[in-house]
């Protein structure tokens, strides 16, 4: 991959924007997905959005989006200081906060509904210390993502086809989704797979006032314990991450 791709440009400059460092290499593994999106979306029919302009901002740049969260919750800083719609507060995970990546220990994370990757991918490819496996009940995306494993050489990334209530597998320190449920039914149905004192992550669109009450009300050993606003470079549109774990 060269800068003569002409995504090339706007994706650096999303990612220096989001505050994210990449390398050259990441920035080529990061398109060379997108092509491969392209490639198989004429048969397996991973996403509806067709223009490769549109797939770097709705896709790659969304899922960028949700680094700096997660750097900051490996860092045990839960909470971002330019946001003020936190639960509790900055520092609400306590002395659960930090997965800190010391002694060779990887966080493990779940993609749940994972479809064509995004974000588990994006994670994999930007985040090479975090352990991801996208979870999908379709075959094919699931196919895909092992594809995307194997020709980008990713070793930190694995596909599952499996229902995820159905998913044998080590618990996970976090698990993320990306339009896959409700609330209470993301975290209902992968509770399971939480190791002790991990977290869900749920990206959203606009902030779900009805979700957020529906968990409230139904599941009242759950802590939505922070709540913040996604800057997506380039994107027209709201979106916001929702951090929850078990209330001790």
């Amino acid at each position: 991959m060269t800068d003569a791709n002409p995504l090339r440009q706007p994706l650096a400059a999303a990612a220096q924007t989001l505050g994210l460092s990449l390398s050259d290499s990441q920035l080529d593994q990061l398109l060379s997905y997108l092509g491969l999106i392209q490639k198989w979306n004429k048969v397996y029919n991973l996403t509806a959005v067709r223009d490769p302009q549109a797939m770097l901002v709705q896709h790659l740049v969304d899922s960028l989006s949700l680094l700096p969260a997660l750097r900051r919750h490996a860092a045990g800083k839960p909470s971002s200081p330019s946001q003020g719609c936190s639960q509790e507060g900055p520092g609400s995970l306590g002395g659960q906060a930090a997965y800190s990546q010391t002694g060779g220990s990887h966080l493990r994370l779940m993609d749940v509904g994972s479809g064509g990757g995004l974000p588990g991918v994006v994670v994999a490819i930007c985040e090479p210390t975090i352990d991801v496996t996208c979870v999908d009940a379709v075959a094919k995306k699931a196919t895909f993502i092992k594809q995307v494993a194997a020709e980008l050489g990713l070793k930190n990334l694995h596909g599952e086809h499996s229902r995820v209530e159905q998913l044998s597998a080590a618990p996970f320190d976090l698990i993320t989704s990306r339009a896959f449920a409700s609330l209470l039914d993301f975290t209902t149905l992968t509770r399971q797979h939480l190791k002790p004192g991990a977290i869900w992550l749920a990206m959203k669109g606009q902030h779900p006032a009805d979700e957020l009450a529906a968990l409230q009300n139904q599941a009242q050993d759950l802590d939505v314990f922070h709540v913040e606003q996604l800057l997506v470079p380039g994107l027209d549109a709201q979106r916001c991450l929702i951090w929850i774990k078990p209330r001790v």
